[in-house]
C-alpha cells in the first residue's frame, strides 16, 4: 500500500485550482497547431464530462483518456532531454510522453474537474517490470486522509486500490500543497529543490491557461 507520510506542506502554488481559462487554453493549443487545437477541445470536453461524474468513475474516465490520447515514448525521443516535464497541451501536441507526462494530464485534469487538490498526490515509485526495478511516476488518489490511495498509471488501463499494486514501490509524492515521503518519517530532501521541475510546470501550464 501507499502509505505516505506528511513531510512538509507549504503552499506551492495557493492558487492551483483556479478556475480553467478555456479561451487561453484553446489559444495557447492553436498556437501549437490545428491537430493540437483539436486535442484540446477534446480536453475540455472530456473534463465537462468528468466534472458532471460522481469522483470515483470520475477517476476512470479521465485515466482512460490520456491513456488513449498519448503514447509511451521516453523524453528522449520526445524532447531530446534526458527528463522534461511536459504540460498537458504539450504532451497532446506531441500526442507521446512518458510516465510522469501522463500523470501530470491526469493531475490537471482531475483538479479542473472538481476533485480537491489535498484527495491528488504525483507519486515517485520504484516499479518491477520485467524483473528490473525502474522509475516511475503515478498518480494516487485519496478519498480521505489515510484511506488506501487509488492508482492512476500508464500501464494499466484500469484504476486499482495500491493494493492490488504489489509491484509498485513508493518513494516520494507531491501535489500542490507539498512533499510526502513514501516509507517511515525519514526526510525526502530540501522540497524546493527536489520540485523545481514541478514548480516550472506549474508556471507553464498556468500560463496555457490551467
Amino acid at each position: 500500500m501507499l502509505g505516505l507520510a506528511l513531510i512538509g506542506a507549504q503552499a506551492l502554488w495557493p492558487d492551483l485550482a483556479q478556475a480553467l481559462d478555456r479561451n487561453k487554453i484553446m489559444e495557447s493549443a492553436a498556437r501549437f497547431g490545428p491537430r493540437t487545437a483539436g486535442e484540446a477541445e477534446q480536453l475540455l470536453q472530456m473534463i465537462d464530462r468528468a466534472t458532471a461524474t460522481e469522483e470515483l468513475p470520475r477517476l476512470s474516465l479521465v485515466n482512460s483518456f490520456v491513456n488513449k490520447h498519448l503514447n509511451f515514448r521516453d523524453d528522449s525521443e520526445v524532447w531530446g532531454k534526458i527528463d522534461y516535464w511536459a504540460t498537458p497541451l504539450e504532451s497532446l501536441d506531441k500526442g507521446r510522453g512518458d510516465c510522469e507526462d501522463y500523470a501530470i494530464a491526469k493531475y490537471f485534469s482531475l483538479l479542473h474537474a472538481g476533485t480537491p487538490v489535498a484527495k491528488l498526490r504525483m507519486v515517485y515509485v520504484r516499479a518491477q517490470l520485467g524483473g528490473r526495478s525502474l522509475a516511475h511516476m503515478v498518480l494516487a488518489y485519496y478519498a480521505e486522509p489515510g484511506a488506501e490511495p487509488l492508482i492512476l498509471d500508464n500501464l494499466l488501463p484500469e484504476v486499482r486500490p495500491a493494493s492490488q499494486r504489489p509491484d509498485l514501490q513508493p518513494v516520494f509524492s507531491f501535489n500542490g500543497e507539498g512533499l510526502w515521503q513514501g516509507v517511515g518519517a525519514t526526510s525526502a530532501g530540501d522540497p524546493l529543490a527536489r520540485l523545481s521541475q514541478w514548480r516550472d510546470l506549474l508556471s507553464k501550464a498556468r500560463a496555457e491557461g490551467f
